[in-house]
């Protein structure tokens, strides 16, 4: 919506509040970007099942 030009203004609303044009980021269709985004999404993935294996142990230490 922030990078369509509006039909009233004829400018985009990016551009009209900040002076110069929305950067989108990465082109999605780029092969190599989305393996580096895979790789990080399983990297995150295995940390967070860490941590919910050493949540668990803790809470039943604290029961005992």
């Amino acid at each position: 919506m922030n990078n369509k030009i509006h039909t009233a203004t004829k400018v985009l609303p990016f551009m009209a509040n900040y002076e110069r044009e929305l950067r989108i980021g990465a082109d999605i269709r780029r092969k190599e970007e989305v393996e580096k985004v895979m790789k990080f999404a399983e990297r995150i993935r295995r940390v967070q099942e860490k941590v919910e294996a050493v949540l668990k142990k803790i809470l039943e230490e604290m029961k005992r």
